[in-house]
């Protein structure tokens, strides 16, 4: 007889295909960052500017792992709240350790970041993903949900792939990729990456309603197998 496959809690937290991700980092490093960068490296490009002034606004970080960028903006930019939203329990629970002295600046909220959108039309004056929600989630779920989540005129505003690590070209049309990953006891797994060119980025946008798009692609400073492209994001909610 086949056995029937059950979930309990404790193999629902050991499917968090994030539960490793920054660990090291995490115990070494529990500053808050001096800056804030878009690109894949993190070592240099654009940095909030891209944003604007953000003082007094209502911001969501999506797809914010450990919040570190998050924890950057609630501290020196001085937003009425940031946001940092994510699925993973694991990664929720190390942004609770690093910034929740940061409250009620920063809130860190474990939650699917579509949902969270749809729970709140209208409540956010900016979104953003580091390669964070906007690379592992369904576009065609993701972006429509963003623009309702945002007030008339409000920035979306994301950095992601150009390309694939290794170099294999970005896709011509709406379909993800199957990347290795480990669950929690380490076991092999796969996540969904959608690594996409400008022109079905830019339809997606539009198909979500939102206007002033403009798309920027930073080529990376160092060479490497795991120097990639990094594509830089705007659109606008109309007003």
């Amino acid at each position: 007889m086949a056995r029937v496959k059950t979930t309990t809690p404790a193999r629902a937290a050991a499917r968090d295909l994030w539960h490793h991700y920054g660990r090291s980092r995490t115990r070494a490093d529990r500053t808050v960052p001096d800056s804030f960068s878009w690109v894949w490296a993190q070592d240099g490009g654009p940095g909030t500017e891209v944003l604007g002034d953000l003082s007094g606004l209502v911001m969501a970080d999506l797809g914010a792992g450990a919040a570190r960028h998050a924890a950057h903006l609630a501290t020196h930019h001085a937003p009425a709240r940031v946001d940092a939203v994510d699925g993973s329990p694991a990664q929720h629970a190390m942004s609770r350790d690093l910034y929740s002295d940061l409250a009620p600046r920063l809130r860190t909220l474990h939650a699917d970041v579509v949902e969270h959108l749809d729970a709140h039309p209208g409540a956010y004056d900016v979104l953003y993903s580091v390669f964070g929600a906007f690379d592992f989630t369904d576009p065609r779920r993701l972006l429509p949900a963003a623009a309702r989540a945002l007030r008339p005129g409000g920035l979306f505003a994301a950095s992601t792939l150009g390309h694939y690590i290794g170099g294999a070209p970005a896709e011509p049309d709406v379909r993800h990729a199957d990347i290795p990953a480990r669950d929690a006891d380490g076991l092999p797994a796969s996540m969904r990456r959608w690594v996409l060119q400008e022109h079905v980025w830019t339809k997606l946008l539009e198909e979500a309603d939102f206007t002033a798009i403009s798309i920027a692609r930073f080529p990376p400073t160092t060479s490497g197998a795991r120097a990639a492209d990094t594509l830089l994001i705007q659109a606008y909610r109309p007003r």
